[in-house]
Parts: C-alpha cells; structure tokens; sequence
C-alpha cells in the first residue's frame, strides 16, 4: 500500500488540485456582456451638388465639372478622338480658343492610343487623357510658351 500512497501523493493529488484551481479561476473570468448593436443612423444632408463651371476660376476649381463633363462623354461611348472631346467641352461651356489637342491619328493613320486635351484657364491647365489607360487629368500651371501641352497639337479649327 505504500506505493499506491507514494503515487497518489504524487501524481493523483496535483492533478486534482491543479483541476480545482482551474475551476476556481474559470469563475472569476467576467463572461461577456452582450452589447446592443448600433442602430445605423439614416443622415439628413443633402445630396452633393453636381460640380459647375466657373470660368473666372482656376483649373483646380474647375477639375471635377471637367472630369464629370468627359467621364458622361466616355460612358456614352462612340467616337472618343480628340474633336468630340473639344465639341463636349465647349457644349458645356468651355471656351473653344483656350483649348489644345494633341492629334488622334498617329503618322501611318493609325489611331493613336491615347490623346490629351486642354483647357487654359487663367495662368492654370486642365488637362485631360483618354486612351487605352482609360481617362485621367491633372492641372497644371500654364507654360512658359502660354500653352498647356508641349509638343505637335491638332488645329482646332472647326
């Protein structure tokens, strides 16, 4: 019988109280309180308003009309070389003599895989990209040369 004391002293009995103290302890983790979910809250603002022209503004104050006026024209698809982009902007208000466009056929009469155009305003560009990268703009401040583009543009002479 000594050796099954010897083994119960110690194995049986710091197993037992290694369970209790365990016990012990599970109860004093706080179970989790459930917390009510945030009802989602339904804003009362107004919607944005559509971006506008302002002609007396700089190019920065005028990229997001610019953006919106050539991002409806590409979703309506169609001809996207550089004459409708021109005729849209001045559709929508754009001055006609303060554009540039590069030309749209490359030199073998291929159509080229992406045209710029601009618009000057004041000592600023708004200078949009449309092509196989898809649409992008940027502004810009005016050339030395008073131009927005550098290199060959297409005569706007229409």
């Amino acid at each position: 019988m000594p050796r099954t004391t010897g083994l119960l002293t110690r194995i049986v009995l710091p197993l037992a109280l290694g369970g209790a103290v365990m016990a012990i302890l599970v109860g004093c983790v706080p179970s989790p309180v459930p917390t009510a979910t945030p009802e989602p809250t339904v804003s009362s603002s107004a919607t944005p308003a559509a971006p506008t022209i302002n002609l007396d503004g700089t190019a920065a104050q005028n990229q997001a009309y610019f953006d919106q006026v050539n991002e409806d024209l590409i979703a309506a698809g169609g001809d996207l070389g550089g004459r409708p982009f021109i005729d849209n902007l001045v559709k929508a208000g754009f001055p006609k003599v303060a554009m540039e466009v590069t030309p749209d056929r490359t030199s073998v009469n291929l159509a080229a895989d992406n045209i710029v155009f601009s618009v000057r305003l004041g000592d600023t560009c708004l200078i949009g990209q449309y092509g196989n990268t898809g649409y992008s703009s940027t502004v810009q401040k005016l050339l030395v040369t008073g131009r927005c583009l550098v290199g060959i543009t297409r005569t706007i002479d229409w």
